[in-house]
């Protein structure tokens, strides 16, 4: 670093050695001891003994860490020294005591081996007075009074011999060699020449390190007075608790203590976890009072305490009871509901065998709104057990599952254990909600937790990391739900028993709305004493044409919102209905959302009427084909999935492969372009049971013979012509019937599927079973001696609807 200003004057000195030094800066007129310890330095050191002056240049090097330094290592200010004592150590070492004289300024080396020696020229320093001189020099020795109060290294006479020093630069150097500042900072005030200036560098880094000093210090005062403070109460309490040993009377903390052992011995732990506590117990009573980690153990004794280890409530075992128990809180779940009483039944038989029974895993499937939850909750009751409920739903953390381990701050048990805890009982009904939600992340798998909780093999010692200790969770009844399967890991899925709750039909909607929904809105509303009352065609009107779903919350809400309208006329004191029915709907929910396609009115050549599953029930699906001049390509519209499409394919291969069975021109397929259309495009379509309705449609378009308007049908189509059965039959009947369908065509293997079908809709169509297109064609088109009916439009009238269609929505054929 160059000097802000330059010297008055500058001598030239003879050539000397140079002596580097690593942690310190030499200032002049200071006397201090150095360690010699390299050979360089040594060799430097006995140079300069052999002069008259005994005179060498003290110089720092630039990093202390450099073993053997280089000319340019070192800074180009030093201190010209003179020797005054050299004490030889057994080491090879040297102790040397050197007093510095003058600044000097290295202009050049002339020897770099075996030691240093180098060419300076004297600095001589300007001499300055005035007032700013006198008011710098009485800054710097009052601050650094003060220095000395708070930094204990620093020698007491230091100040007194600071006060006797009457040149400006010789105090300002005085005060710098005895702070506690950096080597460049020391250097830096070296090589400052300017008095003025120097005097202000060691004024800032005085009132620099009197501020961390201040503040060091104020945080020692508060830590020792903290420390006294501590020790004068345990002095306190071990004298009051000698006063109560003397009175007869028991100390508080092992009162407390004997509490706690009392409270382990009677919650009836096992053996093992029983230990634990005691031991835990033991760790409490032969600490501190004032230890923190006493409230750890305490919150953890606490825990271990209040868990239920034995205590159950005893299962109903009336079987009548709890079927009639289901069916006043849910209406139709056939299979759950035999599920349930089937439980009850081998449990009642292993009770009275005494017989361990384990507990059933099962996962409710269906999608939201079929009362999966609710469901729950009447099983609970029907069986006499607790009720408990956790939400997965974007649960990331495996702790959120397995709890933390106690030595993390805050530290508490999984939800698991937390929710064990306020059942009260080992054998609760522990229903774990939105399971297919659950995610991962660089916390843990939370879905790979679960695992030992919903495996009766492992769950019997299912390990909380809090509590590090087993707990017995086999007696609890876990029910799991989910909208979908596809994202619970088959590690997980294989561990439970999975009932599928369908969507609700029209017919159950309407059971459900008339015994549940409607009595529990008119209640919440405040009509009870009105009578309020929805006709049977209302609450159709509303399904159909106002609600679009798979469950009933929906229904409930438009009930709830026309209930709602009419309370607030019945708080204005204007006349109400009594009933409501299906005129006066758009008057309290406006315009219908929804409308149901109806079946054809005649036959049409290239239309064939097929039926469609949706999670909100079935609806029909209606299949245009049209023919063209062309090249012999296929067009697919509607946006048709991938299986879809692959069933026209295959509907395509069939026709041409018999088309001498219908009298066909052998190139008519080379000719033609094919479009087949699903209308209602902006709704996803797939799935492999609309391969006959769109042969049959294919068909009558090549033929020209028109399809019947009141036949539907459903099944899939191989290349020969053979059709395989396909699955949500009773929604797609039901949509057939409700849309005045006469005959229903479908698969003879899915005639043990019929069970499930409403006799209303058995007794109003006929059904007819078919194994090949063969026996489909002949139902489903028109005679050639009928004569068909003027041509139409290909495109058929479809649902429309003012809200668009949930993703969800969309009809699997």
């Amino acid at each position: 670093m160059e000097s802000p200003m330059e010297p008055i004057t500058q001598l030239l000195l003879e050539a000397m050695p140079v002596l580097p030094v690593r942690d310190t800066v030499l200032f002049p007129h200071m006397v201090t001891g150095l360690l010699v310890g390299r050979h360089t330095s040594l060799r430097a050191v006995d140079e300069a003994m052999l002069g008259e002056e005994q005179s060498i240049l003290v110089v720092a090097q630039r990093d202390p860490q450099i073993e053997d330094p280089e000319p340019s290592d070192l800074y180009a200010v030093g201190t010209e020294a003179v020797i005054a004592r050299v004490l030889r150590l057994p080491d090879g070492a040297s102790q040397i005591l050197v007093q510095g004289q003058r600044r000097v300024r290295i202009t050049g080396y002339d020897q770099t081996r075996p030691f240093f020696r180098a060419q300076a020229r004297l600095v001589v320093e300007p001499v300055e007075e005035g007032l700013a001189i006198e008011a710098l020099s009485r800054a710097v020795l009052a601050l650094f009074e003060k220095y000395i109060q708070y930094y204990p290294d620093v020698m007491d006479d230091a100040y007194v011999a600071a006060m006797n020093i009457d040149d400006p630069g010789w105090l300002a150097d005085f005060v710098a060699a005895n702070l506690a500042i950096k080597l460049v900072q020391r250097q830096d005030i070296l090589e400052t020449i300017d008095i003025t200036t120097r005097l202000q560098k060691v004024n800032i880094l005085l009132a620099q390190e009197l501020e961390v000093l201040e503040l060091q210090n104020e945080i020692h005062s508060q830590v020792q007075e903290e420390m006294d403070r501590s020790q004068r109460e345990h002095i306190l309490r071990e004298q009051i608790r000698v006063m109560q040993r003397e009175l007869g009377e028991m100390d508080p903390q092992l009162q407390e203590i004997n509490e706690l052992r009392e409270s382990v011995e009677a919650a009836q732990m096992p053996e093992e976890v029983a230990a634990k506590a005691m031991k835990e117990l033991d760790r409490l009573a032969a600490m501190p009072p004032l230890v923190p980690e006493i409230a750890i153990i305490r919150t953890y004794l606490d825990w271990l305490i209040e868990l239920p280890w034995a205590q159950t409530t005893e299962d109903q075992i009336d079987i009548a009871q709890a079927a009639r128990v289901l069916d006043e809180n849910h209406y139709g779940l056939k299979k759950v509901k035999e599920r349930i009483l089937e439980h009850m039944a081998v449990r009642t038989l292993c009770v009275a065998a005494d017989d361990h029974m384990r507990t059933p895993i099962l996962c409710f499937v269906g999608a939201p709104g079929v009362g999966k939850t609710s469901l729950g909750q009447s099983i609970a009751t029907a069986l006499g057990r607790q009720f408990v409920r956790i939400s997965l739903g974007g649960v990331r953390d495996e702790a959120e599952i397995r709890g933390h381990r106690r030595t993390y701050i805050g530290a508490l048990p999984g939800r698991i254990i937390q929710t064990m805890r306020r059942a009260g009982v080992t054998n609760p009904l522990f229903m774990m909600d939105e399971i297919d939600k659950l995610g991962y992340d660089f916390r843990g798998d939370p879905a790979a937790a679960l695992l030992e909780v919903l495996d009766p093999e492992q769950n019997r010692a299912f390990m909380d990391h809090y509590l590090d200790v087993p707990y017995d969770l086999s007696q609890v009844m876990f029910i799991t739900t989910a909208n979908y399967l596809d994202p619970v890991p088959p590690a997980l899925l294989d561990r439970m028993e999975v009932i599928e709750l369908p969507g609700y039909i029209e017919e159950e909607k309407l059971a459900i709305a008339q015994g549940f929904l409607v009595p529990r809105q008119v209640q919440e509303n405040g009509l009870a004493k009105v009578g309020l009352r929805f006709t049977e065609s209302a609450l159709r009107g509303i399904t159909r044409q106002y609600t679009r779903e798979a469950g009933v919350r929906n229904l409930e809400r438009e009930i709830g919102n026309i209930c709602r309208k009419v309370a607030r006329r019945v708080a204005e004191g204007k006349k109400v209905p009594r009933s409501i029915t299906v005129q006066a709907l758009p008057r309290y929910l406006g315009a219908p959302f929804f409308f149901d396609q109806d079946a054809e009115e005649q036959p049409q050549v290239g239309i064939a009427t097929g039926v469609s599953w949706t999670e909100a029930g079935g609806d029909l699906l209606s299949i245009e084909v049209s023919l063209m001049d062309g090249k012999g390509q296929l067009s697919l519209t509607g946006q048709l999935g991938e299986v879809m499409q692959e069933s026209a394919q295959a509907a395509l291969s069939y026709a041409r492969s018999h088309a001498g069975d219908w009298d066909l021109p052998a190139k008519v397929f080379e000719n033609t372009d094919i479009h087949i259309h699903v209308p209602a495009g902006a709704i996803p379509k797939d799935g492999p049971s609309a391969g006959i309705t769109i042969s049959t449609a294919l068909i009558s378009a090549l033929t020209s013979r028109p399809v019947r308007p009141d036949v539907a049908m459903t099944g899939e189509i191989t290349l020969r012509g053979r059709v395989l059965p396909v699955g949500g039959l009773k929604e797609k009947i039901l949509a057939a019937h409700r849309a005045g369908i006469k005959t229903f065509i479908l698969p003879t293997k899915n005639r043990k599927d019929m069970e499930d079908i409403p006799r209303k809709a058995l007794r109003d169509l006929r059904f007819v079973y078919v194994d090949s297109m063969d026996q489909v064609l002949p139902e489903a088109l028109v005679a050639r001696d009928v004569v068909p009916a003027p041509a139409r439009s290909v495109v058929a009238p479809r649902s429309r609807s003012r809200r668009s269609q949930p993703p969800l929505a969309g009809p699997r054929s």
